[in-house]
C-alpha cells in the first residue's frame, strides 16, 4: 500500500522563558494508507507534538510533512485551516463536545462550514450518528449521556466530513474499562470496514494491541520497543 502520511526530517521545538525546548528531533516516518497506528511514549516524550504536526494544527521548524499529495507544511494559515477541515477528524480524550447543543448539533457543528444544504447535512449527521450506534440519542445533550456515549458523539462528529485521516489523542484515556472496548472496537471498525487511516496516541498497551502497528518515541525520537 502507498504512503498517506510522510515524515521527513522533522524537527520541532518550542520556547520557553526565552529557552528553547527541543521536542521532536529529525523525524522520520511513514503510514500506510488504511494503516491503523499507535504511538507510545513517555508524558512529555513529543508523540502528541507529533499527532499535531500531522493532523495540521501545528508546523514544524524544519523537516516536511506530506499527507496524500499535499505538503501540508508549507501551507499558509488560512489554506492549512481549509485542509484541516477537509481531511482530518479529531478525537480527544475529553471529548470536547458543547454542552448546550444536542448530540446532532455537535455532530454537524464541522458541516456548517461546508457547502451543504440542512437536508444534506442531516444525512450526513444521521448516517455517523448510526455509526457509532446513537442515532437514537441525537437529541440528547452532554449531560444526558455516559462518558462512552459522548465519545462516540466526539467520534461521530470526527467522521461526519468523511476524513481522510482520523487522529486521537488518548481517545479512550477517560473511560472506564468496558466504555474503552467499545470506542476501540468502533475504532478498529472504522479502519477496517470503512478504510480509514487511523493514527492514535495512548498511554495504553491494551489501546495499542488494537492497532496494526506501534511505534515509540522517547525524548523527541523515534526509537525501538521501550
Amino acid at each position: 500500500m502507498p504512503s498517506i502520511i510522510r515524515i521527513q526530517d522533522v524537527s520541532k521545538s518550542y520556547t520557553r522563558d526565552s529557552f528553547e525546548i527541543p521536542v521532536l528531533n529529525n523525524i522520520t516516518l511513514n503510514i500506510e494508507e488504511g494503516e491503523f497506528l499507535a504511538l507510545m511514549g513517555p508524558s512529555g516524550s513529543g508523540k502528541t507534538t507529533l499527532l499535531n504536526l500531522i493532523a495540521g494544527i501545528d508546523k514544524p521548524d524544519s523537516g516536511k510533512v506530506i499527507i496524500a499529495d499535499t505538503e501540508i507544511s508549507a501551507l499558509n494559515e488560512s489554506a492549512l485551516a481549509k485542509w484541516r477541515a477537509n481531511n482530518v477528524g479529531f478525537i480527544f480524550q475529553f471529548y470536547n463536545l458543547i454542552p448546550v447543543l444536542t448530540a446532532y448539533e455537535n455532530v454537524e457543528l464541522p458541516l456548517l462550514l461546508t457547502h451543504l444544504n440542512k437536508a444534506e447535512r442531516r444525512k450526513h449527521v444521521e448516517t455517523a450518528l448510526e455509526i457509532v450506534g446513537l442515532k437514537d440519542r441525537m437529541a440528547h445533550y452532554p449531560k444526558q449521556l455516559s462518558g462512552g456515549q459522548e465519545q462516540r458523539v466526539a467520534i461521530a462528529r470526527a467522521i461526519v466530513t468523511d476524513p481522510l485521516i482520523i487522529v486521537g489523542d488518548e481517545p479512550t484515556g477517560d473511560l472506564d474499562k468496558n466504555s474503552a472496548e467499545e470506542i476501540l472496537t468502533l475504532m478498529e471498525r472504522l479502519n477496517k470496514e470503512f478504510k480509514k487511516t487511523v493514527l492514535i496516541v495512548t498511554h495504553d498497551p491494551h489501546a495499542a494491541d488494537r492497532a496494526h502497528r506501534t511505534r515509540y518515541i522517547d525524548k523527541g525520537d523515534l526509537v525501538e520497543a521501550l
